[in-house]
């Protein structure tokens, strides 16, 4: 996770907390180690760069505003992102007689952070360095800085470059939730100025595309025109590994079962069901009753191993064979048209190409996979608060599917 501004200074927002859990600068003073003029110039320093005013200055203490309030929830769960991190980290793989301190997280830089997370793309220190523009021996500096507050070995010298040690990818994934959040405060902080700067990231498996996501994004776009929003294809790994680090908001697609990973709750808004898809007028469309002799008779287009919908086909053809030719793709545009062209056969979702269906380019043949009924929906992590605009984009979600359950 990048944020679009630079890092926060992570002792000014601890500040920030202390001084609005103490309600004076006195008392927040001892407990952050830092002198009195240090905290007044830190919480300046916040304000100026998030152009708010954090909290009222009265004779009998400091108040929140609501500005303050808004981001203190964030910096709340950023700094508990931070202190998980490093205690599982700890917990991972503390380096034998290593002499870093237990509660690391609170003597981290922002540097740090930033040094971590470029090496743990980059795999390499002098590429990590040209792509966030310091120089190579600053952020090698700074990554071992973090090797010995923590007392773990983080980093491994491979043949390519640089390898993250578990340890290490424990706190780069706490770290980047810890970004996501910062980020999600600096929007909400924007909003409140009237300044709507969401950029929301979905991670979209196939079955989403046809109706549900567009349906969505047009509502939001309505309703908040300045609202960026990214769709991210890919492997359904690939989506849940970027959904853990923040660098995803939710992923929309079929649910599994069981749910992958417990940092992660399933959503379902829909059952979709397989169909196998033909061209009109192809030869098996004019037959009553199909056997699986007719089905094997034909070449056929099928998702990328380990998919659902390819677990499916397998089991299809576990008792019978398939002598024919077999495509390979998730592109939903490439399974059209070899199907518009051809005598091929594809298993899909009935909703994925229920368009096709509507304007007589595609029929479903009349084969039983009435067993092949599966959830729909939206993946999530586990403890996520949504800004306004990633909330209402959720709500046209939830509401194109729930267009697509009444049209079942």
């Amino acid at each position: 996770m990048e944020l679009r501004r630079p890092i926060p200074n992570l002792r000014h927002l601890r500040a920030f907390r202390e001084v609005a859990e103490c309600g004076n600068i006195s008392q927040a003073s001892t407990r952050v180690h830092l002198s009195q003029p240090a905290i007044t110039q830190a919480i300046a320093k916040l304000e100026d760069t998030l152009d708010v005013t954090l909290f009222e200055r009265r004779k009998d203490g400091m108040f929140v505003t609501e500005s303050g309030q808004l981001f203190l929830g964030r910096v709340d769960r950023a700094l508990g992102f931070l202190e998980r991190g490093a205690r599982e980290a700890l917990q991972q793989g503390q380096r034998k007689g290593g002499k870093g301190f237990g509660k690391f997280d609170q003597l981290l830089t922002s540097a740090q952070l930033r040094a971590l997370t470029a090496v743990s793309k980059a795999e390499n220190f002098s590429l990590a360095a040209r792509q966030v523009g310091i120089s190579q021996p600053s952020l090698h500096r700074a990554a071992r800085d973090l090797e010995r507050l923590s007392g773990i070995a983080l980093f491994d010298k491979v043949s390519q470059g640089i390898q993250l040690t578990p340890s290490a990818r424990v706190l780069v994934q706490h770290v980047n939730l810890t970004l996501a959040e910062l980020e999600q405060g600096f929007v909400e902080i924007e909003e409140l100025k009237g300044v709507d700067s969401a950029r929301i990231f979905v991670g979209s498996l196939p079955l989403a595309r046809t109706f549900v996501l567009p349906r969505a994004i047009n509502t939001l776009a309505k309703a908040r025109p300045d609202v960026q929003i990214s769709v991210i294809d890919g492997p359904y790994d690939d989506l849940l590994h970027g959904l853990r680090h923040g660098e995803i908001d939710f992923l929309i697609g079929a649910l599994r079962d069981p749910v992958p990973i417990d940092d992660v709750e399933q959503e379902p808004l829909f059952l979709d069901q397989l169909t196998i898809a033909v061209r009109t007028g192809h030869p098996l469309a004019k037959k009553r009753k199909l056997t699986m002799r007719d089905l094997g008779g034909y070449p056929w287009v099928v998702p990328r191993e380990g998919t659902p919908t390819r677990d499916h086909f397998e089991r299809m053809f576990a008792d019978s064979d398939t002598s024919q030719s077999l495509i390979e793709t998730s592109s939903l545009i490439l399974v059209r048209s070899l199907l518009l062209e051809s005598d091929r056969l594809a298993v899909i979702s009935a909703h994925q190409i229920r368009h096709e269906r509507q304007e007589g380019l595609l029929v479903n043949l009349p084969f039983d996979m009435r067993d092949t009924n599966r959830p729909i929906g939206l993946t999530l992590r586990r403890d996520w608060h949504p800004t306004k605009s990633q909330q209402l984009f959720l709500d046209a979600i939830r509401e194109a599917g729930d267009e697509v359950k009444a049209s079942l």
